[in-house]
């Protein structure tokens, strides 16, 4: 997965602003200051999250930027997309042209760990985030992993062996089993 600083950036400043916002607005060189984030990069984030209706601006002395959504209705995936940042693992950006302009070996590993990432950006909210923020800073409770051992003792019964056609499905097939065997 491809992060860049932009999205970190606008989550960190939304989350700021979260924290931070009252009945006055916040500046941007408050959240600068703060977070020693660029003020003219701040200036960048913020103006596309208004756009996307994200923040609010208030111009004029005492102006400054509030967050115009309930926290709980902004999602960290909703934040990271506002500033045109790209959330993908794969190498073809899904496109199915990384192996010399066809499909990699690879590419549904790829498609359904971005699956997996999106959704859970999308059940993370703002609200969340300022919560653990609240909450003595505990951090943000992860999923947990899928332990080696868990993968080996999975038993998977004799069955006819893929067509070539359906290659691409053996990750499905093996996440299937995987999910099954805990249940």
């Amino acid at each position: 997965m491809r992060l860049t600083t932009k999205g970190r950036f606008a989550v960190t400043a939304i989350l700021d602003l979260a924290l931070n916002e009252s009945e006055k607005p916040v500046t941007l060189a408050d959240i600068s200051e703060r977070q020693s984030i660029s003020l003219s990069y701040l200036e960048q984030l913020f103006s596309r999250m208004r756009r996307e209706g994200i923040v609010k601006s208030t111009r004029g002395p005492g102006g400054g930027y509030h967050i115009a959504k309930g926290y709980d209705e902004i999602t960290v995936k909703s934040i990271i997309i506002a500033v045109d940042e790209e959330i993908d693992a794969t190498q073809c950006n899904g496109k199915e042209n990384c192996h010399e302009g066809k499909r990699c070996i690879t590419h549904d590993l790829w498609a359904a760990i971005n699956h997996k990432i999106l959704d859970y950006l999308e059940s993370l909210t703002l609200a969340n985030l300022v919560e653990a923020q609240n909450i003595e800073s505990k951090p943000i409770k992860m999923p947990e992993p899928v332990k080696v051992s868990e993968v080996e003792s999975i038993k998977i019964k004799e069955e006819k062996p893929l067509a070539d056609n359906t290659r691409e499905n053996a990750i499905f097939f093996l996440n299937d089993k995987l999910n099954r065997s805990r249940n």
